[in-house]
């Protein structure tokens, strides 16, 4: 009796968390952040020639220095993985797909949510900005290096699985793979490292500022869940 009181309490204050969050410091750190991302771009676009900073050459450099096929192999793949048909589609929506049969239907709509929502910013910020990329670039690549799209997209990612699935490992995985997003970028000279850096922030500020007005809503569908997972399962 005693441990189910505490389970009901602690789903309780869960419940209060997820109420507040709606309308406190999670939106306005993403939106500080978004802002954060647009006054680097414009930053970038100020300077004499659209010219990277040092830190950006000397990173291109290192990297340029140690490429091989072993690193450049696997960089590929997450080329392809984390951008065009496969990146932008395909993925997006076999996550949309497997949350809808998994009845997680708020997780759904919030992921789409934020992907459209990164990727259309991602889109308008390197049209507005027009920063050139890197000119030892090994892959196809559209106008506009700032900010990264596969980076966003991946941050945007790590970010929602993070919070609709609720797990530590969930968190781990997509802060590995947003960063692995980041280094191939930079190694396959698709990007800046400034331009990854902004497409990190970006998307997982995106991820943040979307969950914020749908917390309470993946809250209860979450506890619905695991409430009728628990009746589904055998007494003893």
């Amino acid at each position: 009796m005693t441990r189910r009181s505490n389970d009901e309490q602690g789903s309780a204050e869960t419940a209060e968390t997820a109420r507040r969050v709606t309308h406190h410091w999670p939106l306005y750190s993403g939106i500080v952040a978004v802002i954060a991302v647009v006054a680097l771009g414009a930053l970038i676009a100020l300077r004499d020639g659209n010219l990277p900073f040092t830190f950006d050459t000397s990173w291109a450099d290192e990297l340029a220095e140690h490429r091989t096929a072993f690193w450049t192999i696997p960089a590929l793949v997450m080329n392809n993985i984390g951008g065009g048909l496969i990146g932008v589609f395909i993925v997006p929506v076999l996550i949309v797909v497997a949350l809808c049969i998994a009845r997680r239907f708020w997780a759904a709509l919030y992921f789409a949510i934020a992907s459209a929502v990164s990727a259309g910013l991602v889109q308008l910020l390197k049209n507005l900005y027009e920063r050139p990329r890197p000119t030892d670039i090994l892959v196809p690549a559209d106008l506009g290096s700032f900010p990264s799209g596969h980076t966003a997209n991946a941050a945007t990612m790590a970010v929602v699985l993070g919070f609709v699935l609720q797990r530590y490992w969930v968190w781990i995985a997509g802060a590995i793979y947003t960063i692995a997003m980041l280094l191939s970028r930079t190694y396959l000279g698709a990007h800046w490292l400034s331009d990854t850096l902004g497409g990190l922030v970006l998307g997982a500020a995106i991820a943040v500022i979307v969950w914020t007005p749908l917390a309470t809503r993946l809250h209860d569908e979450r506890e619905r869940r695991k409430s009728a997972a628990s009746k589904r399962a055998p007494n003893g």
